[in-house]
């Protein structure tokens, strides 16, 4: 294994150990809050719908998936992951206001961890590497992660998030 993905690896254990903690300590925190009106629990729902769908759309798998293309340089690959992770971020950033700072968090971290292991992968590639080779790569190092993919570990906080509020 050379020291790229090694470092993705170790870097998304410990976001996983994070979100595993952050979900436990939401969990006691959750004993303790008043029941909401019922408009501001539909607001939290529908933000944390939109949360799980912007998880959905940059999970590295999907976005592969949506935007590869023959013929492109794993430079323009790159460029196109990256801008694509950070519009569909921005485009969501403002449901921030309705939902847990854990959630928020989760989201946030992996919006970053993805753009990280974009960037260190197209990194280790050669100059003349393709779009192809790059999203190959990526897939790689998405599948060989110990406890699974970082997108489904934050779905798995919203979702538990979620359903707290429709007790």
């Amino acid at each position: 294994m050379n020291p790229t993905t090694v470092s993705i690896i170790v870097s998304g254990l410990a976001f996983a150990l994070a979100l595993i903690a952050l979900i436990k300590v939401s969990r006691n925190a959750a004993l303790n809050q008043p029941a909401e009106n019922y408009e501001g629990t539909r607001l939290r729902l529908q933000a944390y719908e939109r949360l799980v769908l912007l998880t959905e759309r940059i999970a590295l798998p999907n976005l592969i998936n949506r935007l590869n293309q023959t013929g492109v340089s794993a430079i323009e690959m790159k460029i196109a992951l990256v801008e694509n992770i950070r519009q569909e971020f921005d485009y969501n950033s403002t449901q921030q206001l309705y939902v847990s700072q854990v959630s928020w968090d989760a989201v946030r971290n992996l919006k970053e961890q993805n753009i990280m292991v974009v960037n260190q992968v197209a990194s280790s590639l050669p100059p003349d590497a393709s779009g192809t080779d790059l999203n190959k790569k990526i897939l790689e190092v998405i599948m060989s992660q110990p406890n699974g993919a970082l997108h489904d570990l934050v779905l798995e906080g919203l979702n538990f998030e979620a359903k707290k509020l429709m007790r």
